[in-house]
């Protein structure tokens, strides 16, 4: 313990920076191992469980850049697939403090990374961690009755929350209903069933019912009611249609969604001229999102979520402007970070990248 202390005191040092400069110490110390960085965070895979037939469970040993988590929010996980680099948002499943984390990834179809941890990732692996991010979580004088609400992959910031007010022996009352389109496809159904002190209802929006109580079809007012609760907070976290219903039904519910928002592009293209790098490549506006104009101008931009989430492909824009397809906002700044994902051209643009 006193060596390890010793090396990460040395490593820290003012003098070891300039003496590895411009790169920095975790440019040497990566070659001898991948997560033995001071500044980024990394993690090896050290188990893989596929558990059900469209979902992929992995357990992580984060190194000491990554600085934990609190139980509901998201990280951004980072892997190399065909010499890039893919960043996507997953929740921790694990309790709040636990060395290890445990995501777990859904299959989408399509998903490039999802379906690349689903059929690639193995014990050994190294994936790139950022900070955690998100105000899907607890407060800090915990309700007396909470209800949780998943469905699909949404079920990973839940388990989290479950698992945390286990680990504190939460004295009140959970009441937990999870959606899935199968028997077969819910995760963590038998930790779930043997969990004290919590009541649990699965949901099967395309499969039958399998034990007395389990509730078919969509949520509403009735699978409210089977609840049995007056819940004093309402968590929620899955499709935006999920999100939707349980609001109509508990209007003050906190939510959580990791769906790509639909935005409509533009009828009608600017037809402006989209520079990137400093004007060594331009193209003509045709009305999609400027990420996919630099790809398909040959460039390789960072990129992440797609979807306005991660902010891995956040650009300086020089010149001109540009309207957010979320928000509707308008850009007209020089010198302003945008998200290229979503960001679209109204008129010239300027791009560094």
């Amino acid at each position: 313990m006193f060596t390890q202390t010793l090396t990460r005191r040395v490593l820290g040092s003012s003098l070891v920076d300039l003496l590895t400069g411009p790169h920095g110490v975790d440019r040497y110390t990566e070659l001898v191992s991948p997560t033995w960085t001071r500044n980024d965070a990394r993690a090896q895979v050290v188990s893989v469980q596929r558990s059900t037939p469209r979902s992929v469970t992995l357990v992580l040993e984060p190194n000491e850049a990554f600085q934990g988590f609190r139980a509901g929010q998201h990280v951004q996980l980072s892997v190399d697939i065909d010499g890039r680099r893919r960043t996507r948002c997953y929740s921790p499943a694990n309790a709040e403090g636990e060395r290890l984390l445990e995501i777990t990834v859904g299959r989408h179809e399509g998903g490039l990374v999802s379906e690349y941890l689903y059929r690639q990732a193995h014990p050994g692996m190294i994936v790139g961690l950022d900070k955690a991010a998100g105000d899907f979580v607890l407060p800090a004088i915990r309700p007396r009755r909470i209800l949780l609400i998943s469905g699909g992959s949404g079920i990973t910031p839940v388990m989290s929350m479950l698992r945390t007010l286990n680990a504190e022996r939460y004295a009140g009352r959970v009441t937990f209903i999870h959606y899935a389109r199968s028997r077969e496809e819910a995760c963590y159904y038998d930790e779930l069933a043997a969990m004290p002190r919590v009541q649990v209802l699965h949901g099967y929006t395309r499969g039958p019912a399998q034990e007395q109580g389990d509730l078919q079809g969509h949520f509403g007012a009735e699978h409210l009611r089977a609840a049995r609760t007056e819940p004093d907070a309402v968590y929620v976290c899955g499709p935006p249609a999920l999100v939707d219903a349980v609001r109509e039904q508990c209007p003050d519910a906190i939510s959580e969604s990791f769906v790509p928002p639909e935005f409509a592009l533009p009828a009608d293209p600017s037809g402006g001229r989209v520079t990137f790098r400093g004007g060594t490549v331009s193209v003509v506006d045709d009305g999609r999102p400027l990420l996919e104009q630099a790809e398909a101008a040959g460039l390789t931009p960072a990129s992440g979520c797609r979807m306005g989430i991660c902010h891995s492909c956040t650009c300086r824009k020089t010149g001109g402007t540009v309207r957010n397809l979320i928000t509707g906002a308008i850009s007209t700044a020089e010198g302003e970070d945008i998200q290229i994902c979503v960001s679209v051209p109204v008129g010239d643009v300027e791009i560094d990248l």
